[in-house]
């Protein structure tokens, strides 16, 4: 690939990143602006905004990497991502809104009244963000590697250098405008590549790859999903679940004006996901007809960005490709902004007096220590290495948020019992099944741990709980109804007031 075409778009997005956010910082005043955007996100705003940050690294190339080495197995991966927001809508997006709170600390310090619940969320907030944000940094460095020959530890450097220069200037404000622009210029971004590219393959038949069948083309073969039972289900328990507990995500339905808002803005993330991701899909498919070369090299996570110059070639396959890459910075982007945003805004309330001075230092601080993980680790498959973020996540924050909107009965001593019992199990998991062989007749549970560390968390929470309703929130019934009751019109967070 020309380098040229890897400067100009990473040069065009870093500039555009900059300016719409300096333009948030314009409007960017009080405290409420920078942790919630003073609660006026509208719908709209708000799914472009969430569209940005959800769609990362493991979306925009992982997808289609993970397509290229083991083929339909692949697919649960877009299918989970998409489907994890009907549980959002049905079960957290509105009661969490009405909740009140900045970020998820705040929610399990108001539902239990304990500081230890608080402070263990908090902790884990940190950890899973942290996670979450290193592939994002190992994707920017493998874009920066293969479309300019750049030493990795630049992609990943321009990343937390925009993204604090972002945050640190607008906070949530200037995020939602930077996150909202850079999804649809994500989906141009392979949208239009990939309608040229299907052009050329069927307009010319003697292009079309030589494959007798799709089952050929498609054979079952994954090390994430290994087309297994367990590991599918497991897969899916992670996606579904996990996705209920990422705080980036999470702390959009906090901007929201209310939670009739939060509903209708998961509506149309749905629909936005649904049609992102087509697209990845696609280059997953051309991918395996074109490039099978680059799972054989181990970088299939680079198919995005290699299909277009091998397809069309020319100046118009240097445009497109140029196009791809700047889609793929927005999204590194996009979603680390959306992550040091939010850790920002924990770290800040609980060790630095919630103050927007406090919310600058944290931001810096929440994005240097990742990128010092990532320059000292390698990248895993990007899509797969998320899915172990979002079997972590559902091991342990999802089931404070679940039991803590729906029910009851939960305590502190049940919650810190569970997420606690998740992170340890799942953790562990995760460590040795990087270290465990592949014939060995514990990797799939391994490998692939949310089936029964998911369950484990929530049994373990409520069996603690059961054992101490003494230590039941005194509030609990009128938070309750706080979460579950509608709001009236009048009654929405007004920043004039």
């Amino acid at each position: 690939m020309n380098p040229a075409i890897g400067y100009s778009a990473l040069i065009l997005v870093s500039l555009t990143t900059t300016i719409i956010g300096f333009y948030g910082l314009r409007i960017s005043r009080t405290t409420s602006d920078f942790y919630v955007a003073s609660r006026t996100v509208r719908p709209w705003w708000n799914a472009s905004a969430i569209g940005g940050e959800y769609l990362s690294a493991a979306s925009f190339l992982g997808i289609a990497g993970l397509i290229v080495v083991s083929g339909i197995d692949a697919l649960w991966f877009p299918i989970g991502y998409t489907a994890g927001y009907l549980m959002l809508l049905f079960f957290v997006a509105a009661p969490l809104r009405r909740s009140g709170a900045y970020t998820i600390p705040d929610f399990a310090q108001a539902r239990l009244e304990s500081t230890t619940a608080r402070s263990i969320t908090s902790l884990l907030v940190v950890v899973v963000g942290w996670f979450y944000i290193v592939p994002q940094l190992h994707g920017a460095a493998l874009t920066i590697r293969t479309t300019t020959g750049l030493p990795s530890w630049v992609g990943a450097g321009v990343v937390v250098v925009i993204v604090c220069l972002t945050v640190v200037t607008g906070g949530m404000r200037s995020i939602t405008f930077v996150q909202a622009f850079q999804f649809w210029l994500k989906l141009t971004a392979l949208a239009v590549p990939a309608v040229f590219m299907l052009l050329v393959v069927t307009g010319d038949p003697d292009a079309a790859p030589a494959v007798p069948a799709a089952v050929e083309l498609f054979p079952p073969a994954d090390p994430f999903t290994g087309g297994s039972t367990y590991q599918t289900l497991s897969l899916m328990i992670a996606l579904l679940f996990g996705t209920l507990g990422l705080p980036h995500v999470l702390v959009r339905f906090y901007t929201n004006p209310d939670g009739t808002a939060a509903r209708r803005t998961t509506l149309i993330v749905l629909g936005l996901l649904s049609v992102f991701y087509l697209f990845p899909t696609i280059y997953g498919v051309l991918g395996r007809a074109y490039l099978p070369e680059l799972a054989a090299a181990g970088y299939p996570d680079a198919t995005v960005l290699l299909l277009p110059g091998r397809l069309i070639g020319g100046v118009g396959g240097d445009m497109l490709s140029a196009l791809v890459v700047a889609g793929a910075f927005a999204a590194f982007l996009s979603t680390t902004s959306g992550l040091v945003v939010s850790l920002a805004g924990v770290i800040s309330q609980d060790v630095m007096g919630g103050s927007v001075r406090g919310f600058r230092i944290a931001a810096v601080f929440a994005a240097v220590v990742p990128f010092g993980v990532a320059m000292m680790t390698d990248s895993l498959a990007l899509a797969g290495s998320v899915g172990l973020v979002f079997a972590f996540t559902a091991s342990t924050i999802c089931p404070l948020l679940l039991l803590g909107i729906w029910w009851r009965g939960l305590t502190d001593a049940g919650a810190i019992a569970g997420m606690l019992t998740g992170g340890v199990l799942c953790g562990t998991a995760i460590l040795a099944g990087a270290q465990i062989g592949a014939d060995s007749p514990w990797r799939d549970m391994l490998t692939q741990p949310a089936a029964w560390t998911v369950p484990a968390a929530f049994l373990v929470t409520i069996i603690v709980s059961k054992a101490t309703p003494h230590r039941r929130s005194s509030t609990v019934a009128r938070f309750m109804s706080k979460l579950h009751v509608p709001e009236r019109p009048l009654a929405v967070d007004n920043p004039r007031k």
